[in-house]
């Protein structure tokens, strides 16, 4: 069984940043790929970007530029600093970890104020 727990949201004005963070733990190998999505109200779960154990990372084309992902290995904890933030952006966050199939944490909410 895999844990994943989200910190970091809040609420920002546009234009700033924010930096999430998820770290895993249980049944799980320390390099599976980890990832984040989103979800706003009224919409579906979209993604936002990912990263696998050797870093290389993709991004929805709405977040290129802005936001950037990472991760630590040895802390089995992914990172996502997001700047420039729009009220779009606002949506609650959810860390995953693919093992193979996706595990989810219980979000983090982020809003982003005109």
């Amino acid at each position: 069984q895999v844990q994943l727990v989200e910190s970091g949201g809040g609420l920002v004005q546009t234009g700033g940043s924010l930096r999430l963070s998820c770290a895993a733990s249980g049944s799980i190998f320390k390099f599976n790929p980890m990832g984040w999505y989103r979800q706003a109200p009224g919409k579906q779960r979209e993604f936002v970007a990912s990263i696998t154990n050797s870093g290389i990372t993709n991004y929805a084309d709405s977040v290129k530029g802005r936001f950037t992902i990472s991760r630590d290995n040895a802390k089995i904890t992914v990172y996502l600093q997001m700047n420039s933030l729009k009220p779009e952006d606002t949506a609650v966050y959810y860390c995953t970890l693919w093992n193979p199939l996706p595990s989810w944490g219980q979000g983090t909410q982020v809003t982003v104020s005109s």
